[in-house]
């Protein structure tokens, strides 16, 4: 194959994998209820895919093309291991799925919603089960999950490979449950969304080919979900929630491609239309007897985007849902935005007081948003040093060119003999709270 065609290949492969990891895994694991054996094979076809992939175009359907790939890896893996009945039982399914399928037309239901209900089974422990979501879906690894969680990867790790084996031990069934069970898994699916939008927020430009359109498939996914159950206020808080944030997509960045924070960033450039939609959600949701995070999150997103018609924000009603998000979730990462809430209302010194304490060990160590914040509110104290060390701390932890280079920016400033102090904060993270 020429060198070109090579690279065409190498691009088409890395989209359909992007868009369609998730689809195909479901597919290939519905029957044999083997998540981590349709994963090996889904990799290996990916891998055929850059050496046999048609060189005078991709197939008419990438997704059909890779799925019988798969299915054939995954025939001969079993056939490599076929030591006992089970490894028997699981050709079997897999030859007859090969047979029914063989006269099928190329176009495959996207059966995510599926595995992503399966995974948050009651027989998988329920701290793994968003986690597991995100791997089994949207194919992160467990180090990126890891550090969305603030778990190490290795210990991530081990969780994911352990639920991965309950689910073929105890033959968990990959199907949508019964409306009635749909309820008590909803809490999974939703935080493994969210999660999955917030990594694709965290790269605003698309630099990122492994996260490019994640934030828009985590709208589609919450779309669907709402669609499927339209009177769960959980699930229309969140759909509100990322409306809202995706609204202002396009004031994150600067023409030349710098950051903006949020308190920095032009009303006339955030979406009217995904804000409004957001708002009838929101309110919706309010009609049902529940509330919940997300409806919390939603409305301090709402809090801040009425700044584009108020002309002010409103610190006092922001900090007060703040509490409410801090006392549901004991988030560290609502604690961290509740501080800097606090620091606007109370003055810096009370916001120092009120973010989180560094415990030994602590994952909140190498979280950037921590040390920027503590930076911020150090150098509006006055406290030179502490804001200087904080700053270097922030700095070194993020891998965002641009986002460097507005705290670095921010430390010149700050540190600034002449620098004015009390200035409003410019440390409200323009991102979703994970945790």
């Amino acid at each position: 194959m020429p060198r070109g065609d090579g690279q065409n290949a190498t691009k088409a492969a890395e989209a359909v994998a992007r868009r369609s990891y998730g689809k195909l895994v479901a597919i290939l694991a519905a029957r044999t209820r083997d998540v981590a054996g349709a994963e090996d094979a889904l990799s290996e076809a990916f891998a055929s895919a850059l050496a046999d992939w048609p060189v005078n175009g991709a197939p008419e359907s990438p997704e059909a093309w890779l799925l019988a790939v798969a299915r054939r890896k995954m025939i001969d893996a079993i056939r490599r291991g076929r030591v006992s009945a089970a490894a028997s039982e699981h050709l079997r399914l897999m030859a007859e799925e090969l047979e029914a399928t063989a006269s099928q037309a190329p176009e495959i239901p996207d059966e995510r919603l599926a595995l992503m209900f399966a995974c948050a089974h009651r027989a998988i422990e329920p701290g793994i089960r968003a986690p597991l979501i995100l791997q089994t879906i949207l194919g992160f690894d467990a180090q990126t999950i890891g550090s969305a969680f603030l778990v190490s990867p290795a210990a991530m790790g081990q969780r994911l490979a352990r639920a991965k084996n309950r689910i073929r031990r105890a033959k968990i069934p990959l199907r949508v449950p019964d409306r009635t069970d749909m309820r008590p898994r909803l809490g999974a699916v939703l935080e493994a969304v969210y999660a999955a939008y917030t990594e694709g927020w965290s790269d605003p430009a698309g630099a990122d080919v492994s996260l490019r359109n994640l934030a828009e498939e985590a709208i589609w996914l919450g779309r669907l979900i709402v669609a499927l159950l339209p009177r769960e206020a959980e699930a229309l808080g969140l759909l509100a929630l990322m409306l809202y944030s995706h609204a202002r997509l396009g004031a994150r960045r600067s023409p030349a491609g710098e950051f903006v924070p949020l308190a920095d960033q032009d009303p006339a450039l955030w979406d009217e239309g995904l804000i409004d939609e957001a708002e009838g959600l929101l309110i919706h949701a309010s009609a049902f007897d529940a509330f919940d995070r997300y409806q919390l999150e939603a409305a301090i997103q709402s809090a801040h985007v009425a700044r584009r018609r108020t002309g002010t924000t409103d610190w006092v009603a922001i900090e007060r849902l703040y509490d409410g998000l801090c006392a549901i979730t004991g988030s560290p990462v609502a604690a961290i935005n509740r501080a800097i809430a606090v620091a606007q209302t109370r003055g810096p010194t009370a916001g120092l007081a009120a973010l989180p304490t560094l415990d030994p060990g602590s994952r909140l160590i190498e979280y950037q948003p921590y040390w920027a914040a503590r930076a911020e509110l150090h150098a509006r104290a006055g406290e030179m040093v502490a804001a200087r060390e904080a700053y270097e701390q922030a700095i070194a932890l993020e891998i965002d060119p641009a986002v460097r280079r507005f705290l670095q920016k921010r430390r010149t400033e700050s540190l600034a003999p002449d620098s004015p102090q009390g200035r409003q904060a410019k440390t409200e993270p323009d991102q979703t709270n994970l945790l």
